[in-house]
């Protein structure tokens, strides 16, 4: 069996990452990284029943390769506030081994930038403010958007693609 010096450490070759639109084929390996991160508890969430059945909206969601192994997917699904269409951004998700490398925030940006170029106005997710507000993220006004089932009023957030994006928004969060 070979051995290394302790002073030398083995290198990997330095793959790039990847962002690019997710499609079809990635939707199984996307689905055994979220079976990874978060587990059979992902099922009872909120944000999952406003997913459930809906294909994403692939033109805005993306994934992170590095090489042909997705290290992370971010996810945006139509969905209607009130009578108003939006997006609904999550999960986002990335591979434990990657994390706090920015990754998400380069899947969040690229997702962004897409609904804004489709020319998309609102985007709404459960998350974590600390983290979501630096990509423009505000909490939703108590009492102005209801998610189907328990949802921590902090953790709704939202955020405005156009000006005045949900001047008139209210209302029950529902599949489009």
């Amino acid at each position: 069996m070979p051995v290394t010096p302790l002073d030398e450490k083995p290198c990997m070759m330095d793959l790039p990452l990847t962002i690019t639109p997710m499609s079809q084929n990635d939707l199984p390996q996307i689905e055994r990284l979220d079976e990874r991160v978060f587990g059979p508890g992902r099922f009872a969430r909120s944000a999952y029943r406003l997913r459930e059945g809906v294909d994403p909206a692939f033109d805005s969601s993306f994934v992170a390769c590095i090489g042909t192994l997705i290290v992370g997917a971010n996810r945006m699904t139509p969905i209607l506030c009130g009578n108003a269409t939006a997006l609904l951004l999550g999960p986002l998700t990335v591979e434990v081994a990657f994390r706090s490398r920015g990754i998400g925030g380069l899947l969040i940006h690229a997702a962004l930038n897409a609904a804004r170029a489709q020319a998309q106005s609102r985007v709404v997710l459960v998350g974590d403010f600390a983290y979501y507000n630096r990509f423009g993220f505000e909490r939703v006004p108590p009492g102005r958007l209801l998610m189907p089932g328990p949802v921590d009023p902090a953790r709704l957030l939202w955020c405005a693609l156009q000006p005045d994006a949900f001047a008139d928004v209210a209302g029950a969060i529902r599949q489009a």
